[in-house]
């Protein structure tokens, strides 16, 4: 009797060793992770356990202190366990709503969880947060504001209490801020653009954001001139096609398989996209000081405007409509490609759409476009003058014929150029409001 009660207890043991041994990790990641908190801070925890968990808990530590901000239980199993229960995401709120005893400084969010089975294994993560808590604040300028639509502005703010961020908004377009040469950092300038594709109704408003993400706007004065943009029929045929599309597309990788006219609809709708939104990345590639000295050069006949609608008309039908955001000027075969103005050069290779193309940043944002071109003379990092030759003419890319497709950005944000032709408007509307 005795050997078969330590037969029974060994087994016992085994048994609960073997679901002890079962028992699963919880992993836990907290995704974004914020690196600060406010008042209400959202957040969301990936909870993977195949078990389950029974409890899930987080809370805020600071000074010592332990503040529980989130709690959740569910009915413990400890021998029939789950087996396969999904990933989840949990979301809550952590911040001062949820402990009122916190205080603007360090702190650290820590998320813990229990699996649900014979082992309860707890497990934990802790991610180190700034608590801010002093709201920001945004006063823009009692200036009368003018833009065209399509064009761009100067506003000028002053920003208070614990901000990170400032800037303009326009509809959603995000516009960033710099500090007012010779002033404090919290007297703030941002150059907006009105762009082309927005209503004239729509509300511009100056914008100032904490770590925590605490936002106040506040609007100013503006008054936007509509603008109307042409819009022309562009008729192409197989032979127009065949030349565009070897021209970017030499070896047939994108849209492999497709019929010609595929080919060309995707390299005209999705492959412009795509490089619209690589010229727009470039807005980071920027100095915070003005490059350009005066008004910016303009050259050669416009064969085409900025902002105009094009109607693809292949054999009677519209197959395509896409806005080309830039001047066309046409100029002499091989003719010189010059800098508009000074600045520092931030692209200068190939650009799908726009062929060999250059990129040249003025500071604060401002940087123009040159595509097309049949060679580049220039690299990244060069500084360039006003009138230096940068290139040569070309028919790169989706160019029929020899020209310079010419664009200009603020913020990654393309705008008409010939407001920047004009010294008067760039002198009014720009310096002017840059004297320290």
């Amino acid at each position: 009797m005795k050997i078969f009660a330590l037969v029974v207890v060994l087994l016992a043991a085994a048994g609960a060793a073997s679901l002890y041994m079962m028992g699963s990790q919880t992993a836990l990641a907290v995704n974004p992770a914020p690196a600060a908190i406010g008042a209400s801070t959202p957040v969301s925890v990936q909870v993977t356990n195949p078990h389950g968990v029974r409890s899930l808990t987080a809370y805020l530590e600071q000074n010592g202190a332990r503040y529980v901000v989130f709690e959740e239980t569910a009915p413990a199993k400890r021998f029939l366990w789950a087996r396969n229960v999904p990933a989840r995401t949990v979301k809550f709120d952590i911040g001062k709503s949820k402990a009122p005893q916190l205080g603007e400084g360090k702190a650290r969010l820590v998320v813990e969880a229990v699996s649900n089975d014979f082992r309860a294994r707890q497990d934990a993560a802790g991610y180190d947060v700034t608590v801010v808590l002093t709201p920001p604040h945004a006063t823009p300028d009692g200036a009368q504001h003018y833009i065209n639509q399509g064009g761009m502005e100067l506003v000028t703010m002053s920003t208070s209490g614990n901000w990170n961020e400032a800037g303009v908004k326009v509809g959603t377009y995000s516009f960033r801020s710099f500090a007012l040469p010779g002033r404090p950092p919290s007297e703030r300038f941002a150059m907006f653009a009105y762009p082309w594709d927005l209503p004239p109704e729509v509300v511009t408003r100056v914008f100032v954001r904490n770590a925590a993400g605490t936002e106040a706007t506040a609007q100013f004065w503006l008054k936007v001139f509509p603008k109307k943009f042409r819009v022309r029929d562009f008729v192409i045929d197989d032979a127009l096609m065949e030349k565009l599309v070897n021209s970017v597309d030499p070896t047939g990788t994108l849209a492999p398989g497709k019929d010609l006219l595929s080919r060309f609809l995707y390299i005209n709708g999705e492959l412009r996209r795509k490089n619209n939104q690589q010229l727009a990345d470039l807005r980071f590639k920027t100095e915070e000081k003005v490059l350009w000295n005066g008004p910016f050069l303009h050259w050669g006949k416009e064969e085409a405007d900025f902002a105009d609608t094009r109607n693809y008309v292949y054999h009677g039908q519209k197959v395509d409509q896409q806005t080309h955001l830039g001047f066309d000027l046409s100029d002499v075969r091989d003719g010189p490609i010059a800098a508009a103005n000074d600045g520092r050069v931030v692209w200068a290779s190939d650009l799908g759409i726009y062929g060999n193309c250059i990129v040249v940043d003025h500071g604060y944002g401002l940087q123009s476009i040159y595509g097309h071109l049949r060679q580049i003379n220039v690299k990244v990092g060069d500084t360039v003058k006003k009138g230096q030759s940068m290139g040569i003419a070309g028919e790169t890319g989706l160019a029929g014929g020899v020209h310079l497709h010419f664009g200009m950005q603020i913020d990654g944000v393309q705008i008409n150029p010939r407001e920047w032709w004009d010294e008067h408007w760039i002198k009014d509307r720009i310096l002017s409001k840059l004297q320290p």
